[in-house]
C-alpha cells in the first residue's frame, strides 16, 4: 500500500490520526501488508519545466523521447514506477480552498501522464492503464461539506480526486471526511471522533474485499 500524505503538519496533523485508525484496521486484518509512505512535504519531486516539460508534450502527440531529455525524465519515470507498483493507495490530504493542497495536486501533475497512467487508442478514446487498484482518500475540512449542505457545491477535493483517479482506472475509491473542525472544539472531537471509527472499521475489510466491491 501506498500513503501519500499532504499534510505538513506531522504528528499534529487531524488527518493523519484518522489515516493512522485505518491503517491499524488493515494491519489488524492483513498483518503482512507492507506500507509505503511519501511524505510530499519531505519529498524532492521531479520539476515539470524545462527539458520535462518538452518531454511531456513530445509524448502527449505520440512521438519518443529525444536522447536531450531522457536523463532529466528518468526522474519523472522513477516516481511513476513507484506509484504504479502499489496494490492499494491511502491519501491523506485537508481540504485547502475547497481543493487538495499545492503538494498533491503538483504529485497528481508528475505521475498522471500519458502512455504510463493512460493513453489514447486509434479514435482518440482515452484508455486507462491502471486498473483492478483501490484508493482511499482521508480529508479533514474545516466546516461541513456533506450532500444537502449550503457548503456542499464548494467541495472540489472529492470531485477533482475520482475524476483524476478514475481517468486512469482507480474507480474504487471511498472517501473518509472529518468534518466541521473549525466550528467548535466539541464539533472538532466529534467529528474526529467518528472519523477515526470509520476509518478503522474501513481498514479492517479493506484487503479482503474484491476490488469494486459495496464496502
Amino acid at each position: 500500500m501506498l500513503h501519500i500524505i499532504a499534510t505538513p503538519r506531522g504528528s499534529q496533523s487531524h488527518s493523519l490520526r484518522v489515516s493512522e485508525a485505518f491503517l491499524k484496521g488493515v494491519r489488524e486484518q492483513s498483518g503482512d501488508v507492507t506500507v509505503d509512505v511519501v511524505d510530499l512535504y519531505d519529498h524532492d519531486l521531479p520539476a515539470l519545466t524545462g527539458d520535462n516539460i518538452e518531454a511531456k508534450y513530445t509524448l502527449m502527440v505520440g512521438r519518443p523521447i529525444d536522447r536531450g531529455h531522457a536523463e532529466s525524465w528518468q526522474q519523472v519515470e522513477s516516481l511513476i514506477e513507484h506509484f504504479v507498483s502499489a496494490d492499494a493507495y491511502l491519501i491523506t490530504a485537508p481540504m485547502w480552498n475547497f481543493g487538495v493542497p499545492y503538494a498533491l495536486k503538483y504529485y497528481i501533475d508528475c505521475v498522471v501522464q500519458p502512455g504510463y497512467l493512460f493513453r489514447y487508442d486509434e479514435t482518440g478514446q482515452v484508455v486507462p492503464m491502471v486498473n483492478g487498484k483501490r484508493m482511499v482518500c482521508v480529508t479533514t475540512r474545516g466546516a461541513d461539506y456533506s450532500a444537502g449542505t449550503f457548503l456542499h457545491p464548494y467541495d472540489f477535493q472529492e470531485p477533482y480526486l475520482r475524476a483524476i483517479f478514475g481517468f486512469v482506472g482507480i474507480t474504487d475509491l471511498q472517501f473518509i471526511h472529518a468534518q466541521p473542525m473549525d466550528i467548535t472544539p466539541h464539533q472538532r472531537e466529534a467529528a474526529l471522533t467518528g472519523a477515526v471509527a470509520q476509518a478503522h472499521e474501513l481498514g479492517k475489510g479493506f484487503l479482503s474485499r474484491p476490488v469494486g466491491a459495496p464496502a
